[in-house]
């Protein structure tokens, strides 16, 4: 890595009501890995948590993990509340207990990248290191 390349920096966020966070903290370990900046938010944040600690942090990465099976409607508030914000440059991934059938949709509401539960972690790490716009 150059002086001039700035580290992807990523927040892993847990949405809502969701006390599941083995599989997050398990990304968030592999993109360190990986050479990533990782924030971690901790279990049970609301979309407006996750938007401003985004913003405070200059995350170039917001990837939700979630497990309750409210995926859409979460995803939903939270893209809006990106267009509110204007920080559509922020990529925008989801992960966990995701349906087959509900990729397309998450695609539709403006999410870049979907990794259900059993996607290798490599695979997540190339989608980032390949996707982030680099500033």
């Amino acid at each position: 890595m150059g002086d001039n390349e700035k580290r992807i920096k990523v927040l892993i966020a847990k949405p809502g009501l969701d006390g599941h966070d083995r599989g997050g903290k398990v990304v968030a370990q592999a993109l360190k890995e990986a050479g990533m900046e990782v924030i971690y938010s901790g279990l049970h944040r609301t979309i407006d948590q996750i938007i401003n600690t985004a913003i405070q942090e200059d995350v170039d990465v917001i990837g939700l993990s979630i497990m309750t099976g409210a995926h859409i409607p979460i995803t939903q508030k939270l893209m809006e509340k990106i267009r509110q914000k204007g920080i559509t440059d922020k990529m925008v991934l989801v992960g966990g207990v995701i349906p087959s059938r509900d990729i397309p949709k998450l695609k539709e509401i403006g999410v870049a990248g979907v990794f259900p539960g059993g996607t290798p972690l490599a695979e997540t790490i190339e989608f980032i290191k390949n996707n982030v716009k680099k500033a």
